[in-house]
């Protein structure tokens, strides 16, 4: 429906997220991490997404055959994940990431998470 969003922030350990638009299509937020905190090392079997760093430095993992590497993101540039990759987010400084997704906001597979959320949100 044409409109404006419902914007919703959702506390998380490392941070907070801001959805700004949710569809049966597509999903967007803005991830804020803060300085020395760290995503979940993750997955999504089904989840596409991609994300654009809009301030701060990331550390920014890609697990390729089981080895972790970083991957150079700096401010405005974008990376995409697709389905089955493992990749983590940690931030030296405060960040904040522009995510757009698919519409599958559960499908998360943590393999190793420092908070204590080890397991799977997927269906």
């Amino acid at each position: 429906m044409t409109g404006r969003s419902d914007i919703t922030r959702v506390p998380k350990p490392w941070g907070h997220e801001t959805i700004w638009a949710r569809t049966d299509d597509y999903v967007g937020k803005i991830l804020h991490i803060k300085a020395g905190e760290a995503l979940s090392v993750q997955y999504h079997n089904v989840k596409d997404e991609t994300v654009y760093l809009l301030s701060g430095n990331l550390i920014y993992r890609i697990w390729e055959h089981d080895t972790p590497r970083n991957v150079d993101l700096k401010i405005g540039e974008a990376y995409r994940i697709t389905p089955g990759t493992i990749h983590q987010m940690e931030a030296v400084t405060d960040c904040d990431i522009l995510e757009v997704s698919t519409p599958q906001l559960d499908d998360v597979v943590r393999l190793k998470d420092r908070y204590g959320r080890e397991g799977t949100n997927a269906p």
